[in-house]
């Protein structure tokens, strides 16, 4: 699988069944080359686009079910946020 195709995916977390976005970027690990996280954007203040206060990280490993149209997380929301 493709970046391009994760990123047109949506996230839903199966904790709550709240949709948090689109993933924008990975993590790899740099020395095994693994996919350690899923990095999605935070909310928007400003029109829902501008002045991010964090990025969530969704480790690869609470990735439950990835399907041809969305990605199944099981994720703390607040444990996965991340400060920009």
């Amino acid at each position: 699988m493709r970046l391009r195709e994760l990123q047109e995916k949506t996230v839903i977390n199966v904790k709550d069944c709240k949709c948090l976005g689109s993933v924008i970027d990975l993590d790899f690990d740099e020395k095994s080359g693994q996919i350690r996280a899923l990095i999605l954007p935070g909310p928007g203040h400003f029109f829902g686009i501008f002045c991010r206060e964090y990025e969530l990280f969704i480790p690869w490993c609470d990735i439950k079910n990835i399907g041809p149209d969305f990605i199944l997380v099981d994720v703390e929301e607040k444990e996965a946020r991340h400060k920009l």
